[in-house]
């Protein structure tokens, strides 16, 4: 669970900047894009280097990033559900986040593991 959940957030966060896998810009909400002040393309970019930072965040840090990534997840599903389209893949995003999230409830604490080890 702990690579997917780095791997598959570092692998989007990359897409953001070649859309390979898809063009990225068409999942953000109209109500969000008409806040931004600068353009959708310069926003995902941006969310990529989050996506990419998060994804490594699980491999350091396992269980803050198991979290950071599921809370990351519920704010990408809460955008797909303002879009009203995509509601297949908000679902599926709060699968994921829920997935993510119980990673961070089987991770021991720092201190739990800390003291198990001595």
């Amino acid at each position: 669970m702990k690579y997917t959940y780095a791997i598959v957030p570092i692998v989007a966060g990359l897409d953001k900047f070649t859309h390979l896998l898809t063009d990225w810009n068409k999942y953000l909400a109209p109500v969000i894009a008409d806040m931004l002040p600068f353009s959708v393309d310069t926003f995902m970019r941006v969310v990529g280097v989050i996506e990419i930072i998060a994804g490594i965040l699980v491999l350091l840090k396992p269980k803050i990033g198991a979290l950071v990534v599921s809370l990351w997840l519920v704010g990408i599903a809460f955008n797909l559900l303002l879009s009203g389209e995509y509601f297949d893949v908000a679902v599926r995003d709060l699968v994921m986040a829920i997935g993510a999230f119980s990673l961070y409830l089987l991770l021991p604490d720092r201190e739990e593991a800390h003291r198990e080890m001595h």
